[in-house]
């Protein structure tokens, strides 16, 4: 199925990714003005969801891979 390095790199994909929008959405967030408006939300929101999608899988491969 899905191999151990496979695994390790989906991951650090999808905790960089989680990152990279929370610092995107705080910055957004500090910057102000209609900019702030129109995106820091957007961004919280993309965050949050994309730390749903890789909590989930952290647990699948955890539970498929706990040896």
């Amino acid at each position: 199925m899905f191999t151990g390095i496979f695994v390790k790199i989906l991951s650090i994909v999808l905790l960089l990714a989680v990152g990279i929008v929370l610092i995107l959405g705080i910055g957004t967030l500090f910057k102000g003005g209609s900019t702030s408006k129109k995106y820091s939300n957007k961004l919280m929101q993309l965050r949050v969801l994309l730390q749903f999608i890789a909590i989930i899988l952290l647990i699948v491969f955890a539970y498929f891979f706990k040896n």
